[in-house]
């Protein structure tokens, strides 16, 4: 396309002043010309898919392996609950594994901790020591060796130690960790500004990430070692904006991390990934997602200097979030998740599998074997019966998107720039910056949201009293997934056992040693190894990161 595409300017002109006359003042505009796209140059701005700067797709296909080929996000209970869940998915042909942690997990306290007390296995499984990890992947002991298992651990605060879980566990399978694959969470800052399950002050918590960043690039090559997540920001409250703006300049942080090693961009970026949100403005997540691919390509390419077009490349789907999803009128979202799902394909982010359209999330944990099967089948109809993923970035050339798609990426930049002022993301989390922004768009949505100018069906309008697809929807026993009390027990008796036959005196040892290379300022990923070998619980190692690095306090001043 070239500029303002062939077209008379004059003409142009004329056309669009004569529309404005007779639309109502001050109306949002509703009609978007080549007179929005002055300056627009096709090579420059949009390029070719897997091409720089990527605004067209990271790839130059759609995702071949379409809504099924990644691990279904699953984990609850018991490990042998969450076990048996992916033996089900395995037979269903889901080929990976996407590990949730229940909160004391990723809060760093063992299931006997008087604080786990309520919460054991409840929004995710707990993982107390090594057995419990053993116990999980069991699952996939008769159809593949843990090498050929694709596997995403949700975790941050004490995303080194279930790394180091991950390894040890190889190991015992005699595989080489240079084998594994898959993706460890590990995204401390959006914890903090955005989600809450941290533990540790911001700069401690950075050293554990520098501590995976170099174990991984030494001895896990083909791992993830963080996944930058614009999701959780957004679910939060954030604007579209801010999710992209707060995300990359997170991922900036992380970046210098590995430089401080010394290490070049081209030898340690490719193994970062991102996950974004999705929202129900259906062309703005599409125009986002083209604008995140290429602000990240630019940053990485012009402000780091990386040679390899393969560091460019924005790594991630655009997950489709769940604040949109509301318990009046649940089988209503499926709609919404049908919606988000599509603008993610359109946008050409790969369909997140099984989190398309669980309706049933907003009344409980979301992995009721209806609602999955739901979800499966949504992004399956999206992909194959609507052929949305049969064209890669079909909206391109469209004079709405690409105005939309240059006003998100010049908003995000003007983000970044005042982030970078500030000293960039760690200096301005621990200012309180990002948070004040996001709790202030919260604000505004659900202002929006109680006076009526958001509209959302079932909850602040069409409220029908009578309504047969009101919760809790009795005639089709609609209802969210509970996690039964008695978990909680059985999970206790499993972590005393492995109390019982562990050796003390390897414990001390391990946690001894940990003690001296904390404060010895070593890599700590080795010693983490060496205490989940020893059965020490997550509990016991957090606790000696607490004793030499303290409790991340919050501001209240924010």
């Amino acid at each position: 396309m070239s500029k303002r595409s062939g077209s008379n300017p004059s003409k142009l002109e004329e056309g669009a002043k004569r529309w404005r006359e007779r639309v109502p003042e001050g109306s949002k505009q509703k009609l978007f010309t080549p007179l929005d796209l002055v300056e627009f140059d096709y090579i420059e701005d949009l390029g070719f898919p897997g091409e720089y700067p990527f605004t067209r797709g990271s790839w130059p296909t759609i995702l071949e392996s379409g809504p099924s080929g990644l691990g279904q996000y699953s984990g609850y209970g018991t490990p042998e609950d969450t076990r048996d869940k992916y033996k089900q998915y395995i037979a269903l042909g889901i080929k990976g594994a996407s590990v949730a942690f229940d909160l004391p997990t990723q809060m760093g306290y063992d299931s006997d901790h008087p604080r786990a007390r309520g919460e054991v296995g409840r929004v995710g499984v707990a993982v107390d020591t090594l057995r419990d990890l053993e116990i999980i992947f069991e699952a996939f002991e008769e159809v593949a060796t843990l090498d050929n298992v694709r596997t995403s651990f949700t975790a941050n605060a004490q995303a080194a130690i279930i790394l180091a879980m991950y390894v040890a566990l190889a190991e015992k399978k005699g595989i080489a960790s240079r084998q594994l694959i898959g993706t460890i969470q590990n995204d401390i800052l959006k914890e903090i500004i955005a989600r809450g399950t941290h533990i540790f002050p911001v700069r401690p918590s950075m050293k554990l990430i520098k501590d995976t960043i170099e174990y991984c690039v030494k001895e896990i090559p083909k791992f993830n070692t963080i996944s930058i997540c614009g999701y959780h920001i957004r679910e939060a409250g954030a604007t579209a904006v801010q999710e992209l703006a707060f995300m990359f300049s997170n991922a900036i942080a992380y970046v210098e991390l590995g430089l401080e090693l010394g290490l070049a961009a081209d030898e340690f970026v490719e193994r970062f990934s991102f996950l974004a949100g999705g929202g129900m403005d259906f062309f703005e997540e599409i125009a986002k997602a083209r604008a995140a691919r290429k602000i990240w390509a630019q940053i990485m390419k012009e402000r780091f200097g990386a040679k390899n077009p393969r560091t460019w490349r924005f790594r991630g789907p655009l997950g489709t979030c769940r604040y949109p999803l509301t318990a009046q009128k649940p089988i209503n979202n499926i709609a919404r998740g049908v919606i988000m799902g599509l603008a993610s394909l359109l946008g050409n982010s790969p369909l997140w599998p099984g989190r398309v359209a669980q309706y049933d999330e907003a009344l409980g944990l979301g992995h009721t074997p209806e609602a999955e099967e739901v979800s499966r089948d949504a992004s399956r109809i999206i992909f194959h019966e609507a052929k949305a993923g049969e064209v890669v970035d079909p909206l391109a050339g469209s004079y709405y998107v690409e105005a939309l798609t240059r006003r998100i990426e010049e908003e995000v930049y003007k983000y970044i720039e005042k982030i970078d002022g500030m000293g960039g993301a760690v200096r301005a989390i621990e200012q309180g910056y990002m948070q004040r922004e996001i709790a202030r768009s919260a604000y505004e949505w659900q202002k929006g949201i109680e006076t009526g100018a958001n509209v959302v069906v079932g909850v602040n309008k069409y409220q029908e009293s009578e309504s047969p697809l009101s919760s809790p929807f009795p005639e089709l026993k609609i209802k969210g997934m509970k996690v039964e009390p008695e978990v909680e027990e059985r999970q206790i008796g499993n972590l005393k056992k492995v109390k019982q036959t562990r050796s003390e005196k390897d414990v001390k040892q391990s946690l001894k040693d940990l003690d001296k290379a904390c404060k010895e300022e070593q890599n700590l990923m080795p010693f983490f190894i060496d205490s989940v070998k020893a059965y020490c619980t997550i509990g016991e190692i957090c606790n000696v990161l607490r004793d030499n690095y303290g409790e991340y306090q919050v501001d209240t001043v924010f």
